[in-house]
């Protein structure tokens, strides 16, 4: 049961915490990284994952960061939405990635683009008085990304090995 527990909450929440911390901050937060990469190691055993397995996905967790940190460099996306993406990866493997990457784009696109078209319209009288929405409505502010991140996550979750324990 408590592993259970561990497989249902563990990844679910964290995603929900990245996407949550980075619309009303527009910061994911180092730590959530860190559990994210702590907990896997914690679940992955839980998931029936064998050492060469755990392997594969710190490897293309590692390709993700560096993936990750390349966009950084160009100014697409942040920091924190760099490690998170290299966590997220780190939990899906190597069977995922590809998934996951193409569905965050999309989700990644589709909210840029009504980010775009919410700051281009006034903000409405009673949301001023939101700074989280102040700031979101800026035009030279930029995307919290990692509700992008955290949707694909979760839209690719239910297909990893960490599901299969519990039927799914």
């Amino acid at each position: 049961m408590i592993r259970d527990i561990l497989l249902l909450s563990l990844f679910p929440g964290a995603m929900a915490l990245a996407a949550a911390s980075d619309l009303f901050t527009m910061r994911v937060p180092n730590a959530l990284a860190i559990v994210l990469a702590a907990g896997f190691f914690l679940a992955a055993p839980l998931a029936g994952l064998g050492w060469p397995e755990i392997g594969l996905h710190l490897g293309f967790a590692a390709i993700a960061l560096a993936t990750g940190f390349s966009l950084f460099t160009f100014g697409w996306i942040g920091g924190g939405d760099a490690k998170l993406f290299a966590a997220t990866c780190l939990w899906l493997g190597p069977d995922a990635i590809l998934t996951y990457a193409v569905y965050a784009a999309l989700i990644g696109g589709v909210l840029t683009l009504a980010l775009l078209y919410w700051r281009a319209m006034p903000l409405p009288a009673p949301l001023a008085s939101q700074n989280w929405l102040i700031r979101l409505h800026r035009p030279n502010e930029g995307v919290p990304y990692a509700i992008a991140l955290a949707a694909a996550g979760l839209l690719v979750y239910p297909h990893t090995p960490f599901m299969a324990p519990l039927g799914a």
